[in-house]
């Protein structure tokens, strides 16, 4: 197997992983990759380049399920509040409603646990605030 030019192939993948990132994340995808750039780019470049350009834009599950997968993942390791803020906001750029946020987040406090739910039920709240979004009433 012969492997294209290096430059050509890192920067294919760059930017088509800028275009799935800025499709889902908008501006906050870029605010990480720049925030990053200082201090580790690589990590920026395989964030844009792996997981967005390859993993995320793969064909087997629509971004908005991929969301809810990330969403879920994330309460689960906790301690990833920046991560979360990032990701509840790419949930609602991708379609989900605010109300099916906050139901993944109380379904994650089954397998996860309360706290983890509840701190990231919080950053829910911090997002939805930003966005106008609150109250979120429930059924």
């Amino acid at each position: 197997m012969s492997t294209p030019p290096a430059a050509e192939t890192r920067r294919d993948r760059f930017d088509h992983g800028m275009k799935v990132l800025s499709r889902v994340d908008g501006e906050a995808g870029q605010r990480v990759i720049d925030a990053l750039a200082d201090i580790n780019p690589e990590l920026g470049y395989q964030v844009v380049a792996w997981a967005f350009g390859e993993m995320y834009d793969r064909p087997g599950l629509p971004p908005r399920d991929r969301q809810l997968v990330t969403l879920g993942m994330l309460t689960a390791l906790g301690g990833c509040e920046a991560q979360l803020e990032v990701h509840i906001n790419a949930a609602l750029n991708v379609g989900l409603a605010p109300d099916e946020v906050v139901e993944a987040l109380l379904h994650s406090a089954v397998y996860c646990g309360m706290p983890k739910a509840v701190n990231a039920t919080f950053v829910a709240k911090k997002v939805f605030g930003e966005r106008g979004l609150l109250p979120v009433k429930p059924e």
